[in-house]
């Protein structure tokens, strides 16, 4: 029989697993440490390759070349040139594929950037970065009504956002479409979901592997019976498609039959670099890999534990970049995992609830009411 928790630990409110009877508790107790197992295989997996930056060492490299040929298309945007000739043109001479068409970034963050400033997209990423930070911080404390949790997930975020907090970086798609995707999440609410549908449009459009979140978000309005919404993340990801088939045309346009072609997409890496992938987006990378390994673990199972649609929809979001990441993902993709990153660690915050709600039955031990009846 299920039973309902009577009191908390950090929430404001029982995690999702207080009303869990001592039977499924167990079911879920395992599957805790059947995860924190499979995110040990980590260990197995060897360090991603490095692709360019400055600041954690996970994404500061010797040679660079990535975030280089980034800023070399924006450098050539901003001299007056065409963005499909500067691209393919940098892409020739740095000795990338040019086929299929999506080895071309979409021109969204090259175009911006070459029109402004040198100084405004390092101040653009410190406002988005502390716009995802402020939004994030009110949601947070909600469920969280007391100084200690609240501080915990503070760091937490700081933590998750080292990455996205490094001028040097403003070139790389993925810092400004993981911020998006999570201001998105963020500011979603039941019955309150246009700024949402527009951020994550705003994140397909500078990388097209944001799309997977809006099918998320598709999926879960569906499923929760918010057909409005639902409706509004099929004429974004419609939009989205548009602009992908034109920039397809216009790739194909620019290359042509001898220009070297994508190994692929089939890595096969396992979820294990997945979880590497993860650590070395976020301040895990200065933890020995096991204990990583280990933090993930437990903040995937934290956002399980989260009773709020904010983190059942973060939870889907993760398993779906888990899938492609440990299916799809080279080792010189591993910055995939910084569409996710931003409030990953975020999840710990919640662990202390869904261990006590699970641990509970297992603790509590039968009572016996001795009642005097008067006759």
């Amino acid at each position: 029989m299920a039973r309902i928790a009577t009191g908390t630990f950090w929430l404001a409110t029982p995690s999702r697993f207080a009303a869990l009877g001592r039977a499924r508790a167990r079911i879920v107790l395992g599957a805790l440490v059947l995860l924190l197992l499979a995110c040990m295989t980590a260990l197995t997996v060897a360090d991603p390759a490095a692709v360019g930056g400055a600041g954690p060492a996970a994404i500061q490299p010797s040679d660079q070349t990535d975030l280089m040929l980034y800023e070399k298309i924006v450098a050539g945007v901003k001299g007056g040139g065409d963005y499909y000739t500067v691209a393919t043109d940098a892409l020739r001479s740095g000795g990338y594929p040019l086929r299929p068409f999506l080895t071309v970034r979409m021109p969204s963050l090259a175009v911006v950037q070459g029109h402004l400033p040198d100084w405004a997209p390092t101040m653009l990423l410190y406002l988005l970065a502390a716009t995802v930070a402020m939004v994030w911080a009110l949601r947070l404390g909600a469920a969280l009504p007391r100084l200690l949790p609240r501080v915990a997930a503070a760091l937490l975020l700081v933590g998750s956002m080292l990455a996205f907090l490094q001028a040097g970086l403003a070139a790389f798609h993925e810092i400004w479409a993981g911020l998006l995707i999570a201001l998105s999440l963020g500011v979603r609410r039941p019955g309150r979901w246009t700024e949402a549908v527009a951020f994550g449009l705003a994140a397909m459009l500078i990388r097209e592997t944001a799309a997977l979140y809006a099918l998320v978000m598709l999926a879960m309005a569906w499923l929760e019976g918010e057909r409005r919404e639902a409706l509004g993340w099929l004429a974004a990801l419609a939009l989205f498609a548009a602009a992908l088939a034109a920039h397809a045309w216009a790739v194909t346009g620019a290359t042509g039959p001898l220009d070297p072609a994508s190994p692929g997409w089939s890595g096969l890496l396992g979820f294990g670099f997945f979880v590497k992938a993860v650590s070395f987006a976020t301040a895990l990378q200065l933890l020995p890999i096991a204990g990583a390994a280990l933090l993930v673990g437990l903040a995937l199972f934290g956002w399980a534990a989260w009773n709020d649609p904010a983190g059942l929809r973060m939870l889907v979001t993760l398993a779906a970049y888990a899938a492609a990441i440990s299916i799809f993902a080279r080792s010189d993709t591993f910055y995939w995992g910084l569409m996710v990153a931003p409030i990953f660690l975020v999840g710990l915050v919640f662990v202390p609830d869904g261990l006590r709600d699970l641990l509970r039955p297992r603790l509590d031990k039968p009572r016996i009411t001795v009642t005097r009846v008067a006759r």
